[in-house]
């Protein structure tokens, strides 16, 4: 459990790394551009320690479902998205969001045991978590814009 508490963590700061980065090239290059060079870099990167650590094995793909192919195309989705999210709403407030919509469907995804998942049964318990989850973007965002608005105040009147 410890092992797979840091993967994650870690995982969330290499999310959250990689999207700054993604908004620095797409300042430059613009969508598309960033997300074919984040792609087509991802796919040089693990299919090259995929060989390295796999070997031949890396092609074995049986007894998968060929639906399971397109989630390549799911990350298209994700970086263009991504990319303009972080455009929109800056980095901090865009990847909360994300990270909220992310728990939400997990969690509908596992309550009705969907795409091949084992059906975890619904608690109240994990809506009331998404639901603080949810409040707690909100506080972030209304808190930081009376921030702001206070600082700038300050600042005229002085």
């Amino acid at each position: 459990m410890i092992l797979g508490l840091i993967m994650a963590l870690i995982a969330g700061s290499l999310v959250s790394l990689q999207n700054i980065f993604n908004s620095k090239v797409n300042e430059r290059a613009g969508s598309w551009a960033t997300t074919t060079l984040v792609l087509g870099l991802g796919f040089l990167a693990s299919m090259t320690m995929g060989l390295i650590f796999e070997g031949k094995q890396i092609f074995s793909l049986q007894n998968m479902q060929p639906w399971y192919w397109f989630s390549g195309l799911l990350g298209v989705g994700v970086v263009v998205c991504l990319v303009q999210g972080l455009k929109l709403l800056g980095p901090t407030f865009a990847i909360s969001i994300a990270l909220t919509s992310q728990l939400g469907f997990a969690l509908l995804w596992d309550s009705f045991g969907w795409l091949g998942l084992g059906k975890v049964p619904f608690t109240f318990k994990q809506l009331i978590g998404v639901l603080v989850i949810v409040g707690g973007v909100f506080v972030f965002k209304l808190g930081g814009a009376r921030g702001n608005e206070k600082s700038i105040k300050g600042s005229v009147s002085r």
